[in-house]
């Protein structure tokens, strides 16, 4: 996953450190969403494991103010994205970065691991944020 590290501190002007723990969360909210059809996504990117343990312990997807706004924008009949990536604000501002910088890894994410997983499990994983 060093490709994907290297991708985010190149595209977005991050740290490494940063880079790894904020995709890290980002799958982390991926396989708390999938369910067991996250397996899936593991199987095809083994790496990805390491970058979820990288996630600050303690952080969900589900916490803090991002977890309100999430649930809130949700119960809105907000666009569900939204509230998947408004739900990780909290912690990527534990990470000292801003709330928009969420929803900038994701495409950079998905670009890079185009070459890594079949488009059905960027299906999959893309579908996680919709």
């Amino acid at each position: 996953m060093d490709e994907l590290v290297k991708a985010l501190v190149s595209q977005l002007g991050i740290t490494d450190d940063q880079a790894a723990k904020g995709s890290g969360l980002i799958f982390k909210a991926a396989k708390e969403r999938l369910g067991g059809d996250f397996a899936k996504v593991e199987n095809a990117i083994p790496d990805i494991g390491k970058l979820i343990k990288a996630a600050p312990s303690g952080s969900s997807s589900g916490g803090g103010l991002g977890g309100l706004l999430g649930g809130l924008a949700s119960a809105l009949g907000g666009n569900s994205n939204l509230g998947t990536l408004a739900s990780l604000a909290g912690s990527f501002s534990s990470l000292k970065l801003s709330p928009d910088m969420v929803g900038k890894f994701v495409p950079v994410i998905l670009d890079t691991l185009k070459s890594k997983a079949g488009p059905d499990i960027l299906k999959l994983l893309a579908g996680a944020f919709k």
